[in-house]
């Protein structure tokens, strides 16, 4: 038996085909060969085509069939991860109504404190455990109050995961975690937010069918089937955003487990027991893959900074044009530890949360002409990624997170020793490197919602440690005096 995954991301999208008895990948694509662009028709606005998000998994899908090394009939279930917080609008004959504003838009900050207000902030913390913030309902409402009509033939509200979900099945579903991350969920009552709705004055018949996390969300139709090759009937048994899945592929299910990722943006992710918040909203809570209405609380607390691979990426093609990133790599790590005095403030990338929702920029600070070249911009960059997130790291820890390792897949701005040692010195907390990924952990997911595996333990069980980087004493003053430069920098932004 094979599992399918889908990882739908904001740069590619990337299909596996996993072994359901090994737990090994058998075939791995990703489709575009280049990164997707984000539409920004206005300043701090950023947008996908959901179209786009569906031919890229087509592709995607042939790719990993021509790979090979399984045979197609043998498919039982497909899981989808996927890029949070992004709104998808379709009118009741399933057409996209207009392109999905991504998780990086910052036009519905105002709507959000609006809203936050009016239902009251005590009020909204303890319920949503967040404030709507430019969340997936403020974008709805920034929408219904300047495109009304649009607005106006929107037949169901969509999160990308479940827009590749009806594509593939013909049917709209969604569920509580992903309405948690969008800011309509009521963790009291557990029920789509009545103030929510009420306030910005929606529909509840907006709202998807809510289904468990792990459950049978449709079945693959064969007008799909015949034009992919893939099995009739297969189950779409899994789907959440890349967050909560990027802790699942890792294994992060329990309370006291954290997760890392730095892609596009970057990502601290704890499993918690208690339902919590951090009073600011800078740092984020929703439902987990394994939260279970009255019988498990487990809550994701998440720390999200936008501009992180981004921003090492923006360096690549208008900096570094010419070389790829194990080149930039190689050529920061010939750079002292703090890069000469240059500070680098990865934030260009929309509103920062942990900056209580700031349009800060990107900032190079202390760039000196006679002493700074490009490889210290290169690991300067690097390093103002890795101090971002010990920034917020901080926060979580003073909001009860104490971790004590930090896991994350081998991809990403990871496959950076220079990224990697600095978040590790800087946290003073050892990573663990795993052979995983989101695609991976939605294939995976998908079995175990599909009924494969037993137990959610049994399907993440056997994940292969690659690397263990702990932090180096002789650094750790160097570090703390990068940081704080870096710190300063801030200071003066914020």
């Amino acid at each position: 038996m094979y599992l399918l995954g889908l990882d739908i991301g904001t740069s590619s999208i990337k299909a596996s085909v996993v072994d359901a008895k090994t737990k090994k990948v058998i075939a791995s694509a990703q489709y575009p060969d280049t990164e997707t662009a984000i539409s920004s028709p206005q300043a701090g606005w950023a947008e996908q085509s959901p179209e786009m998000w569906w031919e890229n998994s087509q592709k995607a899908i042939e790719r990993v069939i021509t790979k090979g090394g399984f045979d197609t009939k043998d498919l039982v279930s497909i899981g989808i991860s996927y890029q949070m917080h992004g709104l998808v609008m379709v009118d009741k004959d399933k057409n996209v109504l207009r392109p999905s504003i991504i998780w990086c838009d910052s036009r519905a900050v105002e709507v959000g404190d609006k809203a936050f207000k009016q239902i009251g902030e005590e009020k909204a913390l303890a319920h949503l455990l967040n404030s709507p913030g430019n969340f997936t309902a403020s974008k709805l409402a920034w929408v219904k109050e300047n495109e009304p009509a649009v607005f106006e033939k929107c037949h169901k509200i969509m999160l990308p995961g479940d827009y590749i979900g009806m594509m593939l099945t013909n049917e709209i579903t969604t569920s509580n975690s992903g309405l948690s991350e969008g800011i309509f969920w009521d963790f009291c009552d557990n029920q789509v937010s009545e103030d929510v709705m009420k306030t910005y004055g929606f529909d509840m018949d907006l709202i998807p069918e809510i289904k468990p996390v792990f459950s049978n969300h449709g079945e693959v139709s064969k007008e799909i089937a015949n034009k992919l090759g893939i099995p009739a009937g297969i189950p779409v048994a899994y789907k959440a955003g890349d967050q909560p899945n990027n802790a699942l592929s890792l294994n992060v299910v329990n309370p006291g487990e954290i997760a890392a990722t730095a892609g596009t943006s970057g990502v601290v992710y704890a499993v918690s027991d208690k339902v919590s918040y951090d009073p600011k909203s800078r740092i984020n809570s929703f439902a987990h893959v394994n939260h279970q209405l009255d019988e498990q609380t487990r809550i994701g607390i998440l720390l999200c900074i936008n501009g992180t691979g981004i921003l090492n990426s923006w360096v690549k093609h208008n900096i570094a044009k010419g070389l790829d990133y194990p080149e930039m790599n190689q050529v920061a790590s010939k750079v002292n530890i703090g890069s000469n005095g240059l500070s680098v403030l990865p934030f260009g990338n929309g509103a920062e949360r942990m900056l209580e929702n700031k349009l800060v920029g990107a900032q190079f600070m202390n760039l000196d002409f006679n002493q700074h070249s490009d490889a210290h911009i290169y690991r300067a960059s690097q390093e103002g990624i890795a101090f971002s997130l010990k920034y917020g790291f901080d926060m979580m820890q003073a909001n009860g997170v104490i971790p004590k390792v930090i896991r994350a897949g081998q991809a990403n701005m990871f496959l950076s020793d220079v990224f990697s040692e600095t978040l590790v010195n800087a946290t003073q907390t050892p990573v663990e490197l795993y052979d995983t990924d989101g695609a991976k952990g939605a294939a995976l997911g998908g079995g175990f919602g599909a009924g494969i595996f037993d137990s959610l333990e049994q399907t993440m069980e056997g994940l292969t440690l690659l690397k263990v980087i702990e932090p180096k004493e002789n650094n750790k003053d160097a570090y703390q005096e990068a940081y704080q430069s870096w710190l300063n920098a801030l200071a003066l932004c914020v």
